[in-house]
């Protein structure tokens, strides 16, 4: 069923000429991710973190050849999503198909009537419920946190968004890894 439903938003975008991208968020801390450590046999390895409240939040696009991502402070409203979709309508001159999940920001009443005035240059198409297996985008942030900011112990979220913009943008530059990202994905494209 999700699958027949992903496959007509992807007809419907090649006879409208739109480019494909799949959009999600997610949020960093100055918690670190803890992944595989090692240490001497017997003695633990402790990481040493401060830890606040503070959060980071993410949003990320990705089309078939690149991945497009902002950092905003706290957590994403509806003037974030409709920030990061303008950036994107700037950046990729075709119209665009946006496939995301059905979060309560995506359905929003300020991003509908944005949407609303563009006319049609951003469609939107959401993603079935609780299937995070579908969106390419839930890769890059598995990514990120297992592998490029994994056991990360940073003084302020600050210094945390700086390293994982970094990273993030290492990342944009790695076309076999832009192409894991949509192996990950259970799609048929």
């Amino acid at each position: 069923m999700e699958a027949a439903r992903l496959a007509w938003a992807q007809k419907k975008a090649q006879r409208e000429g739109r480019t494909i991208v799949f959009i999600d968020e997610s949020g960093l801390s100055e918690r670190p991710s803890v992944a595989r450590t090692w240490s001497l046999r017997g003695q633990t390895p402790v990481l040493q973190h401060s830890f606040t409240w503070k959060q980071l939040s993410a949003i990320a696009g990705l089309s078939f050849s690149q991945f497009y991502f902002r950092f905003f402070p706290g957590a994403i409203r509806s003037e974030q999503i409709i920030e990061f979709l303008g950036a994107l309508k700037r950046q990729i001159k075709r119209p665009l198909l946006i496939i995301w999940d059905g979060a309560a920001i995506h359905r929003s009443r300020k991003v509908s009537a944005w949407l609303e005035e563009l006319n049609g240059h951003i469609a939107v198409a959401r993603l079935p419920a609780y299937a995070p297996e579908l969106n390419p985008v839930e890769a890059i942030w598995a990514y990120l946190k297992k592998h490029e900011i994994a056991n990360l112990c940073l003084d302020t979220i600050g210094e945390v968004g700086q390293f994982a913009r970094n990273r993030l943008k290492s990342m944009q530059r790695r076309p076999t890894l832009i192409t894991a990202f949509w192996k990950q994905a259970e799609l048929a494209f």
